[in-house]
């Protein structure tokens, strides 16, 4: 464990909200002759062209020039070290394959790309051009630049942390060419029959006949920015039309379309009928190596061989696992295939999946093989709603009921590129106002926990950067993250310019997670007590509490989400976990790993009560010693 100490300015805020350090070592393995439980995983997201940008002008549209840009070689020892600190066990580098952006690499042998069909000046990461190649714009030397990213998957692995880099193999840039790929391979499309729509072996959809127009904009909207541009003309050369990334048929895409990318074909007909080997149902049941073998020998669409030689390429260059880009927009039996020849090179690869609609969860785990999923659509959502004082707590109970069977692999997180920043003013208005979630998020379940850069330091998302608009953290623009850059100190990465308050928070979030990463009872069993206390004077829906146990460890875990009051309860423990952590009457020290306080559960007659005041937004993870 990395030691650590809040700094003096800090300690009053931090006292306020329960944020005081905390004296006592967490446990850190099971004892002599217990089974070792793995730990949690905990994924970094870094927005890697912003994490290293010390840049502070933050022009609306501006150019690299302008507003900076952050490369590869400034995620350093010292940035590593204090990603760390947060207990993280893997970097999701967000963004660093080669995506369409505005800037001139001709000079490097890469075309130029058309404004007209690139979100941002920066361009968005999910409009790929390259599959074999990195970003330039992240590269000292962009000529260097595969050479640059490879010194930075090694050094992350010098630091014990695993890589993750996106696939996303729903779409592609609509200019898709590829530098980088190995010989022998075939771009994206050079082979399709384009006098046809459909065609299985095709790796795009086309609209025949008609050429492809650029959208009409909306609300003013001009290519970055209205600037003069030799190829912002109102024209993108591509005939036929090929339907764009969010499945839109059109030859000319909505404003609101994915209009800067292209949907990719994997043997699903216009009318949603497979032209694939089935998956049969029972392989739900069967383990990867299963899976491989009865893709072996089958023959399948273009586009699937086409990822399975990407992603296999990148395994072999010392990515650890991928995250997958809108999952659900890609049929299961591919994932299947696709994630079975993962495992059988690196069986320990981290495959993590973008997907939406709960009622398809199981599918993507058990028959596509993926090892998590984002619980967006239900925890997320109502932790969100919670916080914002739109939804109960109780909300929590049948949640995490529904996905007993599953909860191991739904990954939470609070933030990430896609979601509003918790600081700002459509979100929670105060990082602080998220603490309890952000508890409850972490130790909830064995699942992973995802944490987004400048999360941890409050982060508010502030200033439209151009495409990119305020609450969320600008994918699409070049832009310096303040909060961020207060904590990254102009390359020295330890916090010397965060306000006390900023300081407090991510004091905070190190205690908190590397509790979380050291806890065998977090990768053990969990019971909801919330139900059983909901009658009890003082618990109130703003509060939440359960336990967490395994051999080795009992927690009892209760958070505070409101803003304005404070509790003061007598939490009742059911006698059937008294029994089951088979505790005598009489007292049993508690210890609050969050604040260091000592409480106190008594047990009378084989029932449990803990006398507890919370503070407001306060929460408590007491272990019985």
């Amino acid at each position: 464990m990395i030691r650590f100490a809040l700094r003096p300015l800090a300690i009053a805020l931090a006292s306020t909200l329960g944020l005081a350090a905390c004296s006592q070592t967490p446990a850190q393995s099971e004892t002599a002759g217990q089974r070792v439980q793995p730990n949690k995983a905990v994924v970094y997201q870094m927005f890697t062209r912003l994490f290293g940008n010390t840049e502070t002008a933050n022009i609306p549209w501006g150019t690299k020039e302008q507003n900076g840009v952050g490369k590869f070689n400034d995620i350093t020892d010292e940035a590593l070290e204090g990603i760390k600190e947060l207990g993280v066990s893997h970097v999701w580098y967000t963004g660093v394959l080669h995506h369409a952006l505005v800037g001139d690499y001709t000079g490097y042998g890469i075309s130029n790309d058309d404004p007209d069909v690139i979100k941002g000046r920066a361009g968005s990461p999910y409009a790929v051009k390259d599959y074999y190649s990195v970003n330039p714009d992240m590269a000292k030397d962009p000529a260097n630049r595969m050479a640059e990213f490879k010194a930075l998957v090694e050094r992350s692995h010098q630091h014990g942390l695993k890589v993750i880099i996106d696939i996303v193999p729903n779409h592609i840039a609509r200019d898709y060419h590829s530098l980088g790929k190995p010989e022998g391979v075939e771009d994206f499309g050079a082979s399709d029959d384009t006098g046809v729509e459909y065609a299985r072996d095709n790796n795009f959809y086309y609209v025949v006949g008609q050429p492809f127009k650029v959208p009409q904009w909306l609300d003013g909207y001009q290519p970055i920015g209205g600037e003069p541009h030799p190829l912002a003309d109102g024209e993108f050369a591509e005939n036929p039309a090929k339907w764009t990334g969010n499945g839109a048929r059109s030859a000319q895409p909505h404003f609101h379309d994915w209009y800067e990318t292209v949907k990719v074909n994997y043997g699903v007909r216009p009318d949603g009928s497979h032209d694939f080997p089935e998956l049969p149902a029972e392989y739900a049941t069967l383990d990867v190596t299963e899976h491989y073998q009865f893709w072996q020998g089958k023959d399948v669409p273009d586009s699937w061989e086409k990822f399975r030689d990407i992603v296999l390429f990148w395994t072999e260059f010392g990515i650890d696992g991928f995250r997958y880009d809108m999952a659900e927009m890609v049929p299961v039996a591919f994932w299947s295939y696709l994630n079975s020849h993962i495992k059988q090179v690196n069986p320990d690869a981290f495959l993590l999946a973008e997907v939406y609609q709960p009622h398809l969860y199981r599918d993507y785990l058990h028959l596509g093989k993926m090892d998590y999923l984002y619980d967006k659509v239900d925890l997320y959502d109502s932790l969100k709603a919670i916080i914002q004082g739109r939804e109960s707590t109780d909300a929590i109970v049948p949640i995490q009921a529904a996905k007993a069977d599953i909860e191991h692999h739904m990954l939470h997180f609070l933030e990430n590129h896609d979601e509003q920043r918790i600081a700002s003013p459509d979100f929670a208005g105060k990082a602080e106002n998220a603490l309890p979630a952000m508890v409850l998020s972490a130790t909830l379940s064995t699942s992973p926990t995802m944490l987004y850069f400048g999360q941890d330091v409050g982060e508010p998302g502030e200033g439209d950067a151009g495409f990119g608009k305020a609450t969320r953290t600008t994918i699409f623009d070049y832009w310096g993250v303040p909060a961020h850059q207060r904590w990254m100190n102009d390359g020295a990465f330890d916090g010397g310019a965060l306000s006390a308050d900023e300081q407090a928070l991510r004091d905070y979030y190190i205690r908190l997670m590397q509790f979380v990463v050291s806890s065998p009872a977090l990768m053990g069993e969990y019971a909801e007590i919330h139900s059983a206390n909901a009658r009890t004077p003082g618990y109130s829906s703003r509060l939440y509490s359960y336990l967490r146990w395994s051999d080795a460890q009992k927690l009892v875990i209760a958070a505070n989400f409101d803003q304005q009051q404070g509790s003061e309860l007598t939490l009742r423990i059911p006698a059937e976990r008294i029994r089951q952590w088979q505790l005598a009457d009489g007292q049993h020290p508690l210890t609050d790993q969050l604040s260091g306080d000592t409480l106190m559960l008594q047990v009378e007659n084989g029932e449990g009560q803990v006398a507890l005041t919370l503070a407001p937004l306060q929460s408590r993870i007491l272990e019985l010693k």
